[in-house]
């Protein structure tokens, strides 16, 4: 046993260490998804795979190169796994995401006895994919590019220089993509150096029974917090607006949790099957969006660690969109990403008083590409954005921050964008209106305007545009997500997720979705109306039909007018 303050200073020691690979990890990275955005996964591993520190970025990525890095082991044995070596694996079904997220890891040893792993998982822009940029239309594993199942990138410290001219020689963009991988090497190769320093100073003894004493600690806490939950079973409903090939055709997914003294079961029977196009996801995403709520409502004040996760169950059905098997299509793994608030709204049936409405409920994600014409290359930008959360029962949601899903990420500012390439911001602000009323209002979205000076092609990757962010207990739902190209136009038109081939002159305006409102409107402070008024949050129309206001010209409210219309409307 290891006494409980030498656990704490080696917890200490690993969450440390992961946060030095990511920095190392933006420091050394071509990609601005990456740098900029944090399109990340990082985590520092016990020998069996369970994770024991990490680094918010993605937060569905831990837990999945938990599952990566266990397939693996699976796949080649741990004898296989030597001093020095690093893999890469991006078969979806082992690595729980799609093609350009690519898991690289390390073996960590210490006197040739395997004591953990270090893991780092990003966005690349191209592994020869069917299109270049992102696929939204795939129809089978075979058009979203090239499959490496747990390959070592490097043998005992010495480069493969085979494998890394596969991803050469299978890359529009070869310089970047192996330039974001060897980042990845780099990374991982720090988690590993900084392990064996704590293996070295306390002994690899006493850091393996540190690791098991934070996963068994990790999971008291998640059991001690599952027993002050309400218990019971509840089931909601959501939709993925389409699957990129039955264009137009929600793809439903339906969760059921049930809670009891030992256990939380979080039930995807019901969902979607024989879903054609790329937004099936695999199990392990699944798995890894469901650990993100069981976490949020369990331990969130606490690091992410595996045994947070061991009262927690997963069930879904095989060949259905939460539990893709080969060879069905997954690029487009937006599912996984708006998987986290259908459990929540089940929740929020049997525990109002704790879950927030839903989200704008997407990442909203922008990818452009062409050639600049500053520079005769191609380039490759992208951001995701910012969307308003959820009403509480105790305060209003937050304005314009990233969804629930990714954590430790941020937006591409707009200086990056017009340094790197040939877009124009017009404009980016908060979006009036968007934020359902309530008692306490959803947070509002954002609008970002991109204005191309040159021919190229515009990716919106949202999936949440046909269906309202939910309320909870009376309040109004919140505007969804919309993609809007040539505003203001004759050619003006709403999209959803969409390739868009654009010319220079075109603009597509990123619009993201308002959060639902929680409780009754019409309890909503006047103070907070107001409020919302001067801070152009709420527009005067909106606040008169919603809240059943009288307004001032000086957008004050009058009391003694708005009593007489809402006792005249009741």
């Amino acid at each position: 046993m290891v006494d409980a303050i030498t656990t704490e200073i080696i917890r200490h020691g690993l969450l440390a260490a992961a946060e030095e690979i990511a920095r190392n990890l933006c420091r050394t990275a071509y990609n601005t998804v990456v740098y900029e955005v944090h399109d990340y996964g990082i985590g520092l591993h016990d020998a069996n795979g369970d994770v024991v520190a990490d680094t918010p970025g993605v937060a569905v990525f831990t837990r999945g190169n938990d599952a990566g890095v266990k397939h693996a082991i699976n796949f080649l044995g741990k004898d296989a796994m030597e001093p020095g070596d690093v893999f890469i694996i991006n078969y979806p079904y082992w690595s729980s995401a799609h093609a350009l997220d690519p898991l690289v890891f390390a073996p960590i040893h210490f006197e040739d006895e395997l004591i953990g792993f270090a893991t780092c998982r990003v966005h690349v822009t191209d592994l020869n994919q069917k299109d270049p940029g992102y696929v939204m239309d795939s129809t089978d594993l075979a058009q979203e590019g090239l499959m490496l199942p747990a390959s070592k990138l490097y043998r005992r410290g010495v480069r493969n220089e085979d494998v890394f001219n596969i991803i050469k020689f299978n890359s529009r963009r070869p310089r970047h993509t192996v330039g974001d991988i060897q980042s990845q090497v780099s990374a991982c190769f720090t988690g590993v150096k900084r392990t064996q320093e704590l293996a070295e100073k306390y002994g690899a003894n006493t850091l393996t029974e540190a690791m098991r004493a934070i996963n068994e600690h990790g999971e008291k806490l998640s059991r001690l917090a599952l027993e002050k939950l309400p218990k019971g079973t509840w089931t909601a409903v959501d939709y993925v607006d389409e699957d990129g090939v039955d264009v137009g055709q929600l793809v439903k997914l339906q969760c059921t949790v049930t809670i009891t003294d030992e256990e939380m079961v979080i039930d995807w029977t019901g969902s979607a099957k024989n879903v054609k196009g790329p937004v099936n996801v695999p199990l392990g995403l699944t798995e890894a969006a469901s650990c993100l709520i069981f976490k949020s409502i369990t331990t969130p004040d606490s690091p992410v660690v595996a045994g947070n996760f061991a009262p927690m169950r997963v069930v879904t059905e095989e060949g259905s969109v939460v539990h893709a098997v080969p060879p069905m299509p997954t690029f487009t793994l937006w599912t996984g990403i708006l998987a986290g608030e259908v459990i929540l709204k089940a929740l929020a049936q049997g525990m109002p008083d704790r879950i927030p409405a839903s989200s704008g409920g997407d990442v909203c994600a922008f990818i452009g590409l062409g050639t600049n014409p500053r520079t005769g290359e191609l380039w490759q930008d992208g951001s995701n954005e910012a969307v308003g959360f959820g009403g509480t029962a105790t305060h209003d949601g937050e304005d314009g921050i990233m969804h629930l899903s990714e954590p430790g990420c941020r937006n591409t500012p707009v200086e990056v964008f017009e340094m790197r390439t040939p877009l124009f911001l017009e404009h980016y602000g908060y979006r009036q209106d968007s934020g359902g009323a309530g008692k306490h209002r959803g947070g509002v979205g954002i609008s970002r305007s991109y204005r191309y000076t040159a021919p190229g092609t515009g990716i919106m990757l949202v999936y949440k545009t046909q269906t309202n962010p939910w309320s909870v207990a009376g309040g109004n739902e919140g505007t969804p997500n919309a993609v809007i190209l040539n505003p203001g136009t004759e050619r003006e038109e709403w999209k959803g997720g969409s390739y868009n081939l654009l010319e220079a002159g075109e603009v597509l305006v990123n619009a993201t979705g308002g959060g639902g409102g929680y409780g009754d409107p019409l309890e909503r402070d006047f103070a907070a109306i107001e409020r919302d008024l001067r801070n152009g949050f709420v527009s005067a129309e909106a606040a008169a039909r919603d809240y059943m206001l009288v307004l001032t010209d000086e957008l004050t409210v009058d009391v003694s007018a708005t009593a007489e219309r809402r006792a005249a409307l009741s």
